[in-house]
């Protein structure tokens, strides 16, 4: 009777599983940087590979014909398998010490640890900069000169005990920064697992700055200039009296009640200012909604596809979603965009618009009292208007028609028999009113009286 053929290959499978497994452990809750292991110490599984096929090969001589220790397909796709398996959690390491901005997440519970550290004396107008890095800011005034700490220090793993001794590592520091002071975590040692939420009490005229890697910030009530930079996560301002300069990659941003000029750059998702005394600045790419309410000094808006220019705000502007709607902007309006329909009311000074191909739509409930241009590339115009403005137009429509409810022997209104072209002259009402520009090509022009 022949004797058995040995598995020895499942030798192989199991001490390869387990060496990986061990790999994978120490990398979780050791710090074990799996990354340099694998990067320089990868051909260590070829040669424990070829290590144990002689070995089997050997051993498998004595009851088989040599050819039973061969490399079978199984094995081959179990190590094919593992190496994909660390390759990707090599790929999430490097990505997050490359890639910052990137949030990838890993699997487990979080334990947290309270954080409290020593108040530190400083000048009542300190320059004072919060250099967090992953977790929750929030800074708050306080009237006596000196920079208090507290907070929480939150670990992401599949044990307490792990997160625990993790946990006991990490604090926080005040420490002088040449003529400024600075706040930050310590002992994270950049490991995305760890994050560490910070609420830091500084003196109400202290010149603050805060950066963070990733999470919400909250900043209130300060009497001196905020500047957040690098946001990357949810933010607010609210009740501050100097200016506030802000930079964001990513998140929501709402800032209210602010006695100084706005300014927001770079990208992220809805932004909401309202009731600020100085001017608003937007300048970057916001896939949410923009939103602005009673801004006295006015609006100003740049992106790819968007120009805009208010000199003053007393009612709301809104922008998202292929749409653009003031109203009540008592100063002068100038928009350049394109693939926006656009929807003016009670505008009070100048109007200037171009937009290539969104339906625009004006509306004054007062008759206006300043020049009004509007141009189309490939859209109708819509103008309304009360029955009681005097005005001077100049109407030109391209392969469409014109269509007025002001009549008067000093309007003119013609259309070309031949090419489909409308045009509308003249003045109309009593006195001298201002100089109306409406031109639009395939599209039309209706100018309607106020109901």
């Amino acid at each position: 009777m022949a004797s058995p053929r040995p598995r020895g290959s499942s030798i192989f499978s199991g001490l390869i599983l387990l060496f990986i497994g061990v790999l994978l452990l120490l990398h979780n809750y050791r710090g074990f940087e799996l990354s340099d292991v694998v990067l320089h110490w990868w051909p260590l599984v070829l040669i424990f590979w070829g290590a144990m096929k002689l070995y089997e090969r050997t051993a498998s001589t004595r009851v088989t014909p040599a050819g039973a220790s061969r490399i079978t397909a199984g094995e081959v796709f179990l190590v094919v398998g593992l190496l994909a398996l660390v390759g990707v959690v090599v790929g999430v390491e490097q990505a997050r010490q490359r890639l910052p901005g990137i949030d990838i997440d890993l699997p487990g519970e979080a334990f947290a640890n309270s954080l409290d550290i020593a108040p530190k004396a400083v000048e009542p107008n300190a320059r004072i900069t919060v250099r967090a890095g992953r977790g929750d800011v929030t800074v708050r005034p306080a009237d006596e000169p000196e920079i208090r700490v507290s907070g929480k220090v939150n670990v992401k793993s599949w044990s307490e005990s792990a997160a625990r001794r993790k946990g006991n590592q990490v604090s926080a520091e005040i420490v002088q920064n040449g003529d400024g002071y600075e706040v930050r975590p310590t002992g994270t040692g950049g490991d995305s697992r760890v994050s560490v939420d910070l609420d830091v009490v500084v003196p109400k005229k202290s010149l603050l700055t805060v950066r963070s890697e990733k999470g919400n910030i909250s900043v209130s009530d300060m009497a001196a200039p905020v500047t957040i930079d690098g946001a990357n996560g949810d933010l607010e301002v609210r009740s501050t009296i100097g200016d506030v300069s802000i930079d964001t990659r990513r998140g929501d941003a709402k800032i209210t009640d602010t006695k100084g000029n706005v300014k927001i750059s770079g990208r992220g998702d809805s932004i909401e200012v309202a009731n600020a005394s100085g001017s608003f600045t937007i300048n970057g790419e916001f896939v949410g909604p923009i939103r602005a309410e009673k801004v006295a000094k006015g609006v100003r808006f740049v992106s790819r596809r968007t120009d805009l220019t208010l000199t003053q705000l007393s009612g709301h502007l809104e922008a998202g979603s292929g749409n653009l709607e003031i109203v009540d902007a008592p100063g002068n309006l100038n928009v350049r965009t394109h693939d926006e329909d656009i929807n003016i009311e009670n505008a009070g000074g100048k109007v200037k618009i171009d937009d290539r191909n969104g339906n625009i739509n004006v509306r004054f409930s007062s008759p206006p009292k300043d020049d009004v241009e509007i141009y189309s590339a490939s859209a109708p115009i819509t103008l309304t208007l009360p029955e009681s403005s005097s005005f001077e137009i100049l109407a030109d429509c391209h392969s469409g028609d014109i269509d007025s409810e002001f009549e008067a022997d000093s309007l003119k209104l013609t259309k070309s028999e031949s090419g489909g072209d409308s045009h509308l002259e003249g003045k109309y009402g009593r006195g001298h009113g201002p100089k109306i520009i409406l031109k639009t090509s395939y599209g039309s022009i209706s100018i309607h009286k106020t109901s």
